[in-house]
């Protein structure tokens, strides 16, 4: 018999205990019968001053995730999203295929992560030239170029808002990430991607797109989208951008 609730898919989604958006986004674009089960990886909520502090904070994760993991395969899900932007970036697009193969044989499981969702994304809207919106300071920023220059595409505008704490970055209000959005468009642009799933930005990368008149991509919302197709759900949502509503 299929789950009461999840009868359709139970997401098991993982995301670092400091993280506050993933899950009130994720709920937010559940279709009926579908049900997200959160497994917390638990980190301090370190300051973030430089690159040697966010790469600390990236091994802090790494570091805990294998417990997590095991925690919430106990529910018997369907699907393993890794609701972590960071990591699935790190040291270009083999270690980021390299991390999701792990996790596929370490639970069975089909696994979505943020970088594929975008790319995925990216090429559903034939887009090449990007714009980038982050969290991160600069070390977390050069990964996400090199990440998406070795899949092909081109970086031509970036803002990192270096946040001072992994909390902090769900602090971040939709002023000054319009002011970002708007700071990175320009005529180079094709597609706008936000990256960093801790920042609330699905619905306004939604409106974003009416304004701008192209692709503007929260991380959040490629991800939730990449799970959902890859597992055959095909509703259209509306609110959350072209991205659910057309593909």
């Amino acid at each position: 018999m299929p789950d009461a609730l999840g009868w359709r898919r139970k997401f098991a989604v993982l995301i670092p205990s400091t993280n506050t958006s993933v899950q009130p986004e994720f709920d937010a674009m559940r279709p009926v019968g579908v049900t997200n089960h959160i497994a917390r990886i638990k980190i301090p909520n370190i300051p973030l001053r430089s690159d040697d502090d966010f790469e600390h904070l990236i091994r802090l994760i790494v570091d805990a995730q294998d417990e997590a993991v095991d925690s919430v395969m106990s529910c018997e899900p369907d699907h393993l999203i890794l609701g972590i932007s960071a990591e699935t970036f790190w040291n270009g697009l083999k270690a980021s295929q390299e991390l999701k193969a792990k996790l596929e044989k370490k639970t069975k499981l089909p696994v979505s992560m943020g970088s594929g969702a975008c790319n995925e994304a990216l090429r559903r809207y034939e887009s090449r030239r990007l714009g980038v919106v982050t969290p991160y300071f600069p070390v977390g920023d050069k990964n996400v170029v090199r990440f998406f220059e070795q899949s092909g595409f081109q970086v031509s505008e970036l803002v990192g808002l270096k946040c001072k704490s992994p909390v902090d970055i769900a602090k971040v209000g939709e002023s000054q990430l319009r002011d970002a959005i708007i700071q990175v468009n320009s005529d180079k642009v094709d597609a706008i991607v936000q990256v960093g799933t801790n920042l609330a930005m699905a619905r306004l990368a939604g409106q974003a797109e009416t304004w701008l008149r192209k692709p503007v991509i929260a991380i959040n919302t490629a991800i939730y989208w990449q799970a959902l197709r890859s597992a055959g759900i095909q509703d259209k949502l509306s609110g959350w951008g072209s991205l659910l509503e057309r593909f």
